[in-house]
């Protein structure tokens, strides 16, 4: 999908979630943070799934495919984000 055919929302909740993060840096390191966003992201999406699902029968029947699907998902994603800055490494400032 094109970054264009995503609804503007979608940008503003990763905008306030990345907000969030940057804020918890202060009292923190980066790494630090990272995980802490990468364990409620996960634990989100085990949510999402526990949702989706009728029963812990039919969550343990869709235990793979979510697993797949979400790594995929993340993948998919870090790989956009680290060219993009790989891209633009100079106008990012990273260690400003």
């Amino acid at each position: 999908m094109k970054k264009s055919e995503i609804e503007p929302e979608f940008w503003a909740r990763a905008d306030k979630i990345i907000d969030m993060a940057n804020e918890q840096v202060n009292g923190s390191t980066i790494g630090k943070v990272s995980a802490s966003l990468q364990y409620g992201t996960a634990r989100f999406c085990a949510y999402n799934v526990a949702v989706a699902s009728a029963n812990a029968a039919d969550m343990k029947r869709d235990r793979e495919n979510a697993i797949n699907y979400f790594t995929d998902q993340f993948k998919k994603m870090l790989t956009e984000n680290i060219d993009d800055y790989i891209a633009n490494y100079e106008s990012f400032r990273p260690h400003d």
